[in-house]
């Protein structure tokens, strides 16, 4: 297996093949260089039932995305870099505190940048004790071979199937049609559930397994029915679904007409009514008038707001 240092001479990561030399300062489409750069980890109650619990799931919040999605909710740090440069070292002893406060498991979001680190630091903090479930939080514009060195180290994968259109991929998250997202996130997902299967919920905690998010977005834009038929027909009926009703148009999504408002309640009971109509057994669903408490703030120490568990932030912009 290369180190590290090996798979950052020449960066391959993503499906955008950047191929930069991130050991010597160059970075890439998504901004990160040789160190790890996170911009909060802290107890989270906001996921999912399963994810979150009684207890909480340790979130790290690490810092810039290979996606440029003119809505991100986490504008701050994915594309403005809020955040401070940690090592492997440290990345360990974050996951082993986070365990230590209780939470039911450790949530890396936006992590597809930093899977070598990752992959190091999990191996770590298991030899030094850690017990609970990793779960990998990611938009799924993931490469196969990222995934496959993740194989046996991650126990929930928690994608994110963004868009069925290359089109709109490209138009609101930058992503070439020469690259296309759904492809790319097909056989992600494909991997994500030959390595770790269908959802394993235990005492109402998610212990290992698939559970796949799609955001519903205003006017169709997301090919919502489209995205589900696939996963009916490759993944699925039985796989866990949370259909996110959360979209808030922020950061720049006031420069496209389809994206400025909220989705109405009629976009997101037809998608649940697909769902159901396709035999899907197991859908989470959300309030659609709690998409305001979804969106955070990263100048803060604690970024959400309907969230009073203990975190911490890292402040500063980076280059």
């Amino acid at each position: 297996m290369k180190s590290i240092l090996e798979l950052l001479e020449k960066c391959q990561l993503c499906p955008r093949q950047c191929s930069v030399n991130r050991l010597k300062g160059q970075r890439g489409y998504c901004g990160v260089g040789e160190k790890v750069i996170i911009a909060h980890y802290g107890t989270h109650h906001g996921e999912e039932p399963p994810i979150s619990g009684a207890r909480g799931s340790g979130t790290i919040f690490f810092s810039f995305c290979n996606l440029r999605c003119v809505f991100c909710q986490n504008h701050q740090i994915s594309h403005g870099g809020i955040g401070q440069d940690i090592s492997t070292e440290e990345l360990t002893e974050i996951i082993l505190t986070l365990q230590t406060r209780g939470c039911h498991n450790i949530n890396l979001v936006s992590p597809t940048p930093y899977v070598p680190h990752i992959a190091t630091a999990i191996r770590e903090a298991r030899s030094k004790g850690l017990t609970i479930p990793i779960v990998y939080n990611t938009n799924a514009y993931e490469s196969v071979e990222a995934l496959q060195m993740l194989a046996g180290l991650i126990d929930i994968y928690l994608p994110d199937f963004k868009y069925w259109s290359p089109v709109i991929a490209e138009k609101l998250s930058g992503i070439p049609k020469g690259k296309p997202y759904p492809e790319f996130a097909k056989d992600a997902l494909l991997e994500m559930k030959r390595q770790v299967g269908d959802l394993v919920i235990e005492d109402g905690i998610a212990k290992k397994g698939l559970l796949l998010r799609h955001l519903v977005l205003p006017n169709g834009l997301a090919g919502s029915k489209e995205i589900f038929k696939w996963v009916a027909g490759s993944l699925g009926t039985g796989t866990f679904i949370s259909l996110m009703s959360q979209y808030y148009p922020t950061h720049e999504a006031y420069r496209f007409p389809l994206l400025k408002r909220r989705i109405r309640p009629e976009e997101y009971s037809a998608v649940t009514e697909y769902l159901v109509g396709e035999g899907f057994e197991n859908v989470f669903i959300q309030d659609i008038e709690s998409a305001p408490l979804f969106v955070p703030d990263f100048e803060n120490d604690e970024p959400f707001a309907a969230d009073k568990s203990k975190g911490h932030s890292a402040k500063g912009k980076r280059p």
